[in-house]
């Protein structure tokens, strides 16, 4: 387990760089792990984002890259819900490092 020392606090990650408190997540904090995966949020990245912390919201659980996908296009579009949108914004393995930003737990089936 790791910690992250921002504005004054100090955050618990698990070992993959995750928050290990749900509650512990701000837009902040988002900005601070995006910057230490070297990204700048832009508005695009925190309309994925909000999307992943609704779906939590909604189904206590972390999508998995095929349902988030299937997930922003209901709510997004088929021009923001496929995988080449979201491979642009979170390179590589994007159901997991937005999950990472928004705060949320690692996907169950994401390595």
């Amino acid at each position: 387990m790791s910690t992250l020392i921002t504005a004054g606090k100090t955050l618990q990650l698990d070992k993959h760089g995750f928050l290990q408190n749900l509650d512990d997540w701000s837009p902040e904090i988002a900005s601070v792990l995006a910057s230490q995966e070297g990204i700048t949020l832009s508005a695009a990245h925190w309309e994925i984002i909000e999307l992943l912390r609704n779906f939590y919201a909604e189904f206590q659980l972390s999508p998995a890259t095929r349902p988030l996908i299937k997930y922003a296009t209901v709510k997004l579009g088929p021009e923001k819900g496929n995988s080449l949108h979201l491979n642009l914004l979170f390179k590589g393995t994007p159901a997991k490092l937005a999950a990472k930003l928004a705060g949320l737990p690692k996907p169950t089936n994401c390595l």
